[in-house]
């Protein structure tokens, strides 16, 4: 008995998060149904006008608004910021440069740094490990 490939579907709310997009933001017909790898895949290559408009204007979903304003998703919360903004929200906060905003990018910074700094210092102990691990094949030849 030969059976048909599945197609493979996704709640409307995972197809938002792979688009960038604010689920309560886009049109009834995709938030009731579910979307497939094929529906999604061809949304990502050839964006309707609906969701050209959501990734412009927004309102755009928290992980995209920390990235726009160079935050984590704990700084915007610990800002006050817990709902999803426009694009015009974010370039105003941009601007106003409130005090929490500046102290979590400025805490992004630091996280950011230290990650590269991390990743510097096990590059360095794993270039040493092959280097010994070399060394001591040359000398079991």
């Amino acid at each position: 008995m030969k059976s048909h490939p599945s197609t493979q579907t996704m709640k409307p709310a995972t197809a938002a998060k792979k688009l960038g997009v604010y689920l309560p933001a886009t049109p009834a017909s995709f938030q009731e149904g579910m979307v497939t790898r094929d529906e999604l895949n061809r949304l990502q290559a050839d964006p309707p006008e609906w969701l050209r408009e959501l990734r412009r204007n927004g309102p755009h979903p928290r992980p995209v608004v920390a990235a726009k304003l160079g935050v984590s998703i704990a700084g915007l919360a610990r800002g006050g910021i817990t709902e999803a903004l426009t694009t015009e929200q974010i370039e105003a906060l941009k601007q106003e440069r409130p005090e929490w905003l500046e102290k979590e990018r400025a805490t992004q910074a630091e996280v950011r740094k230290e990650a590269a700094r991390l990743k510097k210092r096990n590059a360095e102990r794993a270039r040493r490990a092959a280097e010994r691990a070399r060394q001591e094949d040359a000398r079991s030849v």
